[in-house]
């Protein structure tokens, strides 16, 4: 089954989001990481992924997409905060489960 995420990044004094949608987030994330993506993320150097939500629904991804881009910036840092207390970057932990479900 297809799997959608919603995902936000953020550069390495956690100052400036990037909020996206994708069907494949560890390739999305490793072209935000080598500076394949050109524009916002590659201009303010976003390349820490500090939170993401999956569904299977890609109406549901592209709706919580538009949401997140409308919270205000404080909700967004409770969200991250909540999820992802020590804003450590979760790509890594993304790639360790890629390969032990492969």
């Amino acid at each position: 089954m297809k799997q959608y995420c919603v995902y936000i990044i953020t550069n390495k004094l956690n100052k400036v989001f990037y909020i996206g949608f994708t069907g494949n987030l560890p390739k999305r994330i490793y072209e935000h990481k080598n500076k394949l993506v050109k524009g916002f993320s590659e201009k303010y150097n976003l390349t820490k992924l500090v939170y993401f939500e999956q569904t299977t629904d890609v109406y549901s991804a592209i709706s919580r997409e538009k949401q997140l881009k409308n919270w205000h910036r404080d909700w967004k840092i409770n969200l991250i905060t909540k999820s992802n207390p020590g804003w450590i970057d979760l790509y890594d932990t993304l790639l360790d489960a890629e390969t032990s479900s492969a």
